[in-house]
């Protein structure tokens, strides 16, 4: 077990590390298809828009784009994703749909009561590039205990830029090396550890399905590493 000196807080990424966003959105996609007469492989529709993440969070970063915010970032890229899966059947309204899907995944079977645990000793936040309202809508939906959401929109940079880590630390009244950042993705925590934040890697295997290319332990370079939330828990010494 592992008890940091002077840690107060957790804060956690939500898309794949708290939440099954490929399987989520492949049975949403499936419902809507279903509903409208349209047919494709969801899950390839899944990785392909996840895949425009990062790209259009970019051409904010870039100037291209104004600040977007993450529901409006997906609609955007939904368009050439449904053309790319030949899935260009869904009406307007079925396309409005379908991007409110991000708010109806699944937690992690052990993401509910891992932080149950861990926030019976530490303060426990969400930090994500996820709108605010999206938050709030998924985190209910999902079941999980958090007592905040912190997002990107806050600060009107996302993640991975430094000023995410830091407005976070500030927003919980905390310096950056009382806040531990946690996530099943490598360069996150990277980003987190260069703002001055501690950091804990959560293996997530299937998060982008069997073989996806998912990161995996080891993180030598994360402060704490686990198997889920529950390991993190005990690595932690939370009751």
């Amino acid at each position: 077990m592992a008890s940091p000196r002077n840690l107060h807080a957790l804060t956690f990424d939500v898309f794949g590390t708290c939440v099954d966003w490929r399987s989520g959105i492949a049975a949403e996609a499936r419902r809507i298809g279903a509903l409208t007469g349209v047919s494709a492989d969801w899950e390839r529709l899944a990785d392909a828009w996840r895949a425009l993440y990062m790209p259009s969070m970019d051409r904010v970063r870039r100037g291209e784009l104004p600040w977007t915010n993450f529901d409006r970032l997906h609609r955007l890229s939904l368009d050439q994703v449904l053309r790319d899966v030949g899935a260009e059947g869904f009406d307007a309204a079925a396309r409005e749909e379908l991007t409110t899907a991000w708010e109806r995944l699944p937690a992690w079977p052990d993401a509910a009561p891992g932080l149950t645990r861990l926030a019976r000793r530490f303060k426990v936040a969400t930090l994500s590039n996820g709108n605010r309202s999206q938050q709030a809508t998924l985190i209910r939906f999902a079941g999980l205990p958090f007592e905040r959401f912190i997002s990107a929109e806050d600060f009107h940079h996302y993640k991975p830029d430094p000023e995410v880590y830091l407005g976070a630390a500030s927003a919980l009244g905390l310096s950056p090396g009382q806040v531990m950042m946690v996530a099943a993705h490598k360069a996150d925590l990277r980003a987190a550890q260069a703002a001055g934040l501690r950091t804990a890697f959560v293996e997530r295997p299937l998060e982008k399905g069997p073989g996806g290319g998912a990161d995996l332990l080891p993180d030598e370079k994360a402060e704490i590493q686990a198997s889920d939330f529950m390991d993190l828990a005990d690595k932690l010494d939370c009751d």
